[in-house]
């Protein structure tokens, strides 16, 4: 099927849209001001070394220190691959040391970006990695024979004073000899630019920084089944097309202005699914639906028959369901960008072929996501249990934040609980404070509330303190606001 990218540009953000048959099927933005950092180098600084979790925070200039485990240090992966024991992070690390690392994720939440010491920087064709000499080839490339021949065309090319190793991306599946080795001199010559910065750079400093989201477009996301990819900005239009010219120079003739005058994004009902792709319910054509929830350690999907009374039997409704949503479920993990641990719960299911054939579909659908995934069978409990490489934020983190009404706990207290709670914060302060009158400052429907239902015991509790009780309403308070003013 032909994928359409459209790339919206304004000055303060990048957007991206992969659309398929009319339906987008992922998102990626880049704000100027929050732009990600996953791919850069940069000279840290170790600032503590922590041998009880055999880790270490190291700065690297960014608002929180970053962190760094023993496991990504690439002295304790070389010992690894041999077979040794690792090294405790005690002996490779020390307190005010100058390191080269490289940014694996973003900072997420209240956590610092997490660091890799295993330097990777990656071509159209080929990813490089300085300092191992291993040459591996994608797991996408299935032809053993393209294998066995680009493994054996990049070790040809390769110089024979070179100390570092190249992983092949399935982006180099039918390159030619000429390609491969442009990309090669290209990464050895960033390479070395690094290198030289390091040496001249104070500590912290950024060595190098990754594309820009447009860039990473072509770099990343084009291949054979990309159709046209329009921009909406003149200036980025023609950036693509100088960049395209020396690295990817397949796809210039795919790269167009868009100049419409509907906004690019209309054209797809972009901003229509960015809506959708922040609610927790998610309608499926049938008449069923998903209910997504994300949670700080995991995100889980509820699927259910809703509407959907389907035709021969009970049984069939509940297949029928399943399969829609595992397709459905695919599309939104990739839309959302939802990472970590993910339960799955279908609607239970007692014929074993129906949840072959629903984990068959679901692994189908999941193919096309080009983020690293494992996927295991239906539990004992009738879950499906997940994971997929998270990198960035989702796109809730991105474009939403906690709720200042109900302190992100997803609901608010009733009105009612509200006046109970005001009521005992009245008692306790008459026992410490000695006023004339009691001002209750509160929203609209908690003063309602005590102007009927809660009358009496308002009374009541002024009657057994000895002071007058009085309501005023701030129309700017939420419902959980409220003061108790003396006077």
């Amino acid at each position: 099927m032909t994928e359409d990218i459209l790339i919206n540009v304004t000055p303060f953000e990048t957007r991206v849209a992969l659309v398929e048959q009319g339906s987008v099927q992922e998102l990626h933005m880049e704000r100027r001001i929050q732009r990600g950092h996953v791919g850069n180098l940069y000279q840290g600084k170790v600032v503590r070394v922590l041998p009880g979790m055999q880790s270490a925070f190291v700065d690297i200039g960014l608002e929180r220190a970053a962190f760094i485990h023993v496991g990504d240090l690439r002295q304790n992966r070389n010992e690894r691959s041999n077979g040794t024991a690792a090294t405790p992070i005690e002996k490779l690390l020390f307190e005010g040391q100058s390191l080269m690392v490289q940014v694996i994720k973003d900072p997420l939440g209240t956590k610092g970006a997490r660091l890799s010491t295993q330097i990777s920087i990656a071509g159209r064709m080929l990813v490089y990695l300085p300092y191992d000499p291993h040459v591996g080839i994608s797991q996408k490339i299935e032809s053993e024979e393209d294998r066995v021949s680009l493994r054996e065309r990049v070790l040809r090319f390769k110089a024979p004073e070179e100390n570092g190793g190249f992983i092949v991306r399935t982006q180099a599946e039918g390159a030619t000899d000429d390609e491969l080795q442009a990309d090669q001199s290209y990464l050895r010559t960033l390479w070395n630019s690094i290198q030289n910065k390091a040496k001249s750079q104070p500590t912290p400093s950024l060595l190098y920084t990754d594309l820009t989201l447009a860039q990473r477009v072509l770099r990343d996301m084009v291949g054979p089944a990309t159709g046209t990819i329009l921009v909406d900005s003149r200036s980025t239009t023609q950036e693509l097309l100088d960049w395209a010219k020396t690295y990817t120079p397949s796809v210039l003739d795919r790269i167009k202005h868009y100049s419409g005058e509907r906004p690019l994004f209309d054209t797809a009902n972009v901003d229509e699914e960015i809506a959708r792709a922040l609610s927790r319910r998610v309608d499926l054509k049938s008449g069923g639906y998903l209910i997504i929830d994300q949670t700080e350690a995991l995100t889980t999907v509820d699927v259910n028959t809703g509407g959907f009374v389907g035709g021969r039997n009970f049984d069939d409704t509940i297949f029928k369901t399943n399969l829609e949503a595992a397709v459905a479920l695919a599309r939104q993990l990739r839309l959302r960008n939802l990472g970590g641990i993910i339960i799955l719960d279908f609607i239970d299911m007692d014929d074993a072929e129906h949840r072959s054939s629903v984990l068959a579909e679901l692994n189908k659908a999941l193919s096309k996501d080009r983020t690293r995934m494992t996927v295991s069978g239906f539990s004992q409990l009738g879950l499906v249990e997940m994971t997929r490489k998270r990198t960035r934020d989702s796109l809730a983190h991105q474009l939403c934040e906690p709720c200042p009404t109900c302190q992100s706990r997803g609901n608010v207290r009733t009105p009612r609980t509200l006046c109970y709670e005001i009521l005992r914060e009245i008692l306790r302060e008459s026992r410490q404070f000695n006023p004339k009158e009691f001002r209750i400052l509160a929203s609209q429907a908690i003063v309602d509330l005590f102007l009927e239902e809660e009358s009496a015991h308002l009374a009541m509790l002024g009657d057994f303190i000895g002071k007058s009780i009085s309501l005023e309403v701030e129309s700017q308070y939420s419902q959980e606001q409220y003061d108790i003013v003396l006077i």
